[in-house]
C-alpha cells in the first residue's frame, strides 16, 4: 500500500485514524497502530511482515540480554548486529554477488532470484540504531516486544523513511499527547507532501524519461542537462513529499519525527548539500560509521579511507547496482577534495557561484544515479559533457514532452523556502485566518491530488526500491 494510493486515502487511513481516536487509553491506541502498521506493510507481501517480525526479535532480545549480562553488552551487539546485516546482505545484495561472479568467472548463475523486500534498508537501520544506542547506554532497554515492534513498523516512517532512531520516539511510544493542532498541521503536512509526489515529482519525471528513452540523434547537450536537471526535481520532490508525508501522519498520531530535508538546493558546497538532504540517513552513517571509524580524528591518509568507505557504503546501500556504488564514491572523492583543497576557494566566490558550481555537481551526480543501465549512464554523461547539437525541430514536435516541461518553472519555485516562510509567518500572526485559508488550501490540493490519482497510473515512490 502507497500513501498516494485511493486504497490508503479513502479508506485505510479514515478508518485508521477513527478507530484510533474513538479508542481510549495508551495501549488501546498503541494497539490500533501496530495492527494498522502490520497490515499496511504487508498488503503487497504478507510474507515479509515475518522478516520484519523475526529482525525485532532479534534486537528485542539482545536488548533483553544486554540489559540482563552488562559485561557482555558488545558481544550481544555484534551478534545481533551480524544477523540483521546478514539479513540485508542476503537480500538486498546476494543476487548481485551472484551475478558478477557468475560473469568474472564464466561460471552459471543457480542463485534463484531473491526478491527484495520493501522498505528492508530503512527498518534494518532503525533497529540497528536502537542495538547500537543500547549498547552505547544511550537509551533504555525496552522490555515490551510490541512496543519495540511498533516502533520498528510504525506504518507512516516504514516503506520509505525517514530513518527514525529509537532515542527520537522512545518517550512517545509510551507517553505522547495527540491534540486538535497536531492533528490540523499533520494533515496538512501530509497533504503538501502528497501534492508534491502526485503535481510535481510524478510530471517532471516524464521530461527525464522521454529524454533519455527518445531517439539520440534527437536531444543533444541542451536536452540532457535539461534531463538533469527534471530528474533533480523529480527525486527532491518525490522523496521529500515522501519524507512530508510521514512526518505529517507521525504527528496526526502524536509522534515528531526530525525533519529530512532542508531546501538541499540551496546550497553552496557539497559538503553542505549533505547536511540538508536525506539528513537521517547521513546523520545515521556519520554517527554508527564514520565516527566509529575514527573520523578525522586519525592521520590524514586514514581520514579519506573513513570517507571513502562511508560514501562506498552509502552508495552500495541505496541498491545493488554499479551505478550506486559509482555515486556514492563521486560523492567521496569531491568531498575529500572539497575538503582537502577547495572548500576555502568555493567560500571566496561569489555565492551565486558557488551555488551554481555546485547544483552543476549534484545534477552529475543525480545522472549516476538514476541509470542503472550503463549504456544510457554512457550517454547522457557523454552528451552533458560533449557538444552535440539538439534538433529543435524533433523537440518542439514531442508535444507530451513540452507539455511535462511547463512543469519545471513549478519544481524551480517551490524548491525554495520563500513560499512556505511566508506561510508560516502569516499562520502565526493571523491564527484564525490562517487556519482558515490553510484549510480552504488542504482542501484544494486534497481535490487535485484525488483527481491526478484516479487519472493516472500507478507512480511508486523512488525510494520504495532501497
Amino acid at each position: 500500500m502507497v500513501f498516494s494510493s485511493t486504497t490508503f486515502l479513502f479508506f485505510f487511513l479514515p478508518l485508521l485514524c477513527a478507530l484510533y481516536f474513538v479508542l481510549p487509553g495508551r495501549k488501546w491506541r498503541n494497539g490500533v497502530l501496530l495492527g494498522g502498521s502490520l497490515l499496511f506493510y504487508s498488503w503487497g507481501e504478507p510474507k515479509f511482515v515475518f522478516l520484519m517480525l523475526g529482525a525485532t526479535l532479534v534486537a528485542w532480545l539482545a536488548g533483553l540480554a544486554m540489559d540482563r549480562f552488562e559485561n557482555k553488552k558488545r558481544l550481544f551487539a555484534a551478534a545481533a548486529t551480524v544477523i540483521l546485516i546478514g539479513d540485508l546482505l542476503f537480500f538486498k545484495y546476494m543476487n548481485f554477488f551472484a551475478e558478477n561472479v557468475s560473469a568474472v568467472f564464466g561460471v552459471e548463475n543457480r542463485l534463484p532470484d531473491i526478491v527484495l523486500p520493501v522498505g528492508i534498508s530503512f527498518f534494518t537501520f532503525q533497529i540497528l540504531s536502537y542495538v547500537l544506542d543500547l549498547c552505547r547506554g544511550e537509551v533504555a532497554v525496552q522490555k515490551s516486544f510490541l512496543r519495540l515492534l511498533l516502533y520498528v513498523c510504525l506504518f507512516p516512517q516504514l516503506i520509505a523513511g525517514p530513518i527514525v532512531r529509537y532515542q527520537t520516539v522512545e518517550q512517545e511510544i509510551g507517553r505522547r499527547n495527540e491534540n486538535l493542532e497536531d492533528v490540523f498541521l499533520g494533515l496538512g503536512r501530509f497533504l503538501l507532501g502528497l501534492a508534491k509526489k502526485l503535481l510535481i515529482a510524478n510530471n517532471v519525471a516524464k521530461v527525464c524519461e522521454s529524454i533519455y528513452a527518445g531517439d539520440p540523434e534527437t536531444f543533444g547537450t541542451a536536452m540532457y542537462w535539461v534531463a538533469a536537471v527534471a530528474y533533480s526535481l523529480q527525486i527532491y520532490f518525490d522523496f521529500s513529499g515522501y519524507s512530508d508525508m510521514a512526518i505529517g501522519l507521525g504527528r496526526i498520531f502524536g509522534f515528531h519525527f526530525l525533519e529530512n530535508f532542508d531546501y538541499p538546493y540551496l546550497a553552496c558546497s557539497v559538503t553542505e548539500f549533505w547536511r540538508r538532504w536525506h539528513i537521517s540517513l547521513s546523520s545515521w552513517f556519520r554517527d554508527y560509521v564514520y565516527i566509529p571509524l575514527g573520523g578525522n580524528r586519525v592521520g590524514k591518509g586514514r581520514w579519506m579511507l573513513n570517507i571513502l568507505i562511508v560514501w562506498g557504503l552509502t552508495g552500495f546501500w541505496h541498491g545493488a547496482n554499479w551505478n550506486f556504488l559509482l555515486w556514492g564514491l563521486y560523492y567521496g572523492i569531491l568531498l575529500m577534495i572539497e575538503k582537502l583543497a577547495t572548500g576555502s576557494l568555493m567560500k571566496k566566490l561569489p555565492k551565486a557561484l558557488s551555488w551554481f558550481i555546485t547544483m552543476v555537481i549534484v545534477a552529475t551526480g543525480w545522472v549516476l544515479f538514476n541509470n542503472t543501465d550503463m549504456t544510457v549512464l554512457g550517454r547522457a554523461i557523454g552528451r552533458m559533457f560533449t557538444v552535440v547539437p539538439t534538433d529543435w525541430a524533433g523537440v518542439v514536435s514531442a508535444a507530451d514532452l513540452l507539455k511535462s516541461m511547463l512543469y519545471l518553472p513549478l519544481g524551480f519555485v517551490f524548491a525554495i523556502p520563500f513560499w512556505r516562510r511566508k506561510a508560516f509567518e502569516f499562520y502565526s500572526d493571523h491564527k484564525l485566518l490562517g487556519t482558515l485559508c490553510a484549510a480552504a488550501l488542504y482542501a484544494i490540493l486534497f481535490i487535485l491530488c484525488d483527481a491526478y490519482a484516479l487519472s493516472s497510473s500507478f507512480n511508486p515512490f523512488i525510494y520504495f526500491r532501497f
